[in-house]
């Protein structure tokens, strides 16, 4: 049985599916600009160093 994405992209953030950015972004309750954003500071596609990298600038 196959399963979407391997477990490896399923901890990415792949900007061109916009339904991924939009969920993080509803998610964190950012923008989708501030997605783009935070990928371009941490230089990661990694959903939680971009999450932590949104809460903490946050504070």
């Amino acid at each position: 049985m196959a399963t979407r994405g391997s477990k490896s992209e399923r901890g990415e953030v792949n900007s061109s599916q916009e339904y991924e950015v939009k969920y993080l972004a509803e998610k964190l309750g950012v923008s989708s600009q501030a997605i783009g954003g935070a990928k371009r500071a941490t230089g990661s596609n990694d959903r939680k160093v971009i999450e932590k990298y949104i809460k903490d600038k946050s504070k």
